[in-house]
């Protein structure tokens, strides 16, 4: 409730106060979640979260204060002083996970439960979404620009060596991340609309994944003996979070290359589309390991028994979701 709350307060204030209010707030009710496990590694991606949302705060804070000061203005949209615009955008970096901020995201997510971790990569990026998206028009375009483009890049790299599945999807974050940085300049709808859908593929991962106990890379080659059709359709979720057509998540990248293109800003979109290839061998080696074949190597892990646990109708309702979205594209294309 806590969390409803912060997120509330902070997407429908116009008030530099309230806006960090609110996000101070969703800080305090996240911390207990990700602790709740009393393991030393979930103490320290509690305090590693903390810090750095608190530092993120301080400058949010501090950018409102001094554009007050110079304009005398404390609502959210008359953010016109120029430092105060590059600290907003340092602080609100450090929320998201953008690059160079980006070191605590993968570690408090390692730490934190896989329904702690769904929390963390779609609810908890919300409000600074929504300042950002807000405060768009008197950002500074170079370096928005400079760090979509890192963004992408760094998602791609650092997530080819990692086998822990969260880990995964947290470079993935950074990555999409990257690509709502990159057109919010040009198009904050499409912004929104590639936030929403990255969610609506992000949660159907998380809760195919919790569903199955998957936390690995071995334990996802020996995933499909518990519940096979929904290893099966984990696989076409990863590759529609890889954005390959027909799937949903190619509409995004549709949509953010086209805009880019018609604003003239053709290398960016080729550079963003060409770092996508990196996230994509990563996406296909999940997707290879989700399949009903194992891989043409020996596993150290026992193959586990099917279960009868239920897998429940909101993890199936956003999984066919997240695969057959893309035929109603003409239909969001003309609401965005």
């Amino acid at each position: 409730m806590s969390m409803l709350l912060g997120t509330t307060i902070t997407i429908s204030s116009n008030h530099w106060m309230m806006a960090w209010t609110g996000l101070e707030i969703n800080t305090l009710a996240i911390i207990p979640l990700i602790s709740k496990s009393h393991h030393p590694r979930a103490i320290e991606a509690a305090t590693k979260y903390f810090l750095a949302q608190a530092a993120a705060s301080t400058l949010l804070l501090f950018s409102s204060m001094t554009n007050a000061w110079f304009t005398g203005q404390w609502d959210i949209t008359q953010l016109t002083h120029p430092k105060s615009c590059l600290l907003l955008t340092t602080a609100v970096s450090i929320k998201l996970g953008l690059t160079p901020f980006h070191f605590w995201f993968p570690e408090v997510l390692q730490g934190s439960s896989m329904t702690t971790s769904l929390l963390l990569a779609t609810l908890m990026k919300f409000p600074p979404t929504t300042l950002l998206v807000l405060t768009s028009q008197s950002l500074n375009p170079t370096l928005l620009t400079t760090m979509a483009i890192a963004s992408a890049a760094l998602g791609g790299w650092m997530g080819l060596n990692q086998t822990q599945i969260r880990k995964v999807l947290a470079f993935s974050s950074i990555s999409h991340l990257g690509w709502m940085t990159a057109i919010i300049l040009y198009n904050p709808k499409l912004t929104l609309l590639t936030f929403y859908l990255y969610c609506l593929m992000t949660s159907a991962i998380f809760l195919a994944l919790n569903t199955t106990k998957i936390t690995n890379l071995a334990t996802m080659m020996t995933a499909w003996t518990k519940i096979p059709p929904l290893t099966a359709t984990l696989m076409l979720t990863l590759l529609s979070l890889a954005g390959l057509p027909p799937l949903t998540g190619f509409l995004p990248k549709w949509l953010i290359i086209q805009e880019l293109t018609k604003q003239e800003m053709t290398p960016v979109a080729t550079a963003i589309a060409l770092l996508s290839l990196l996230g994509l061998f990563f996406y296909l080696r999940l997707a290879y390991c989700a399949t009903i074949t194992l891989p043409p190597n020996s596993s150290n892990h026992m193959k586990q028994w099917q279960t009868n646990k239920p897998v429940h109708i909101p993890t199936t309702t956003l999984i066919s979701l997240s695969i057959s979205l893309l035929p109603l594209s003409p239909m969001i294309f003309t609401t965005t």
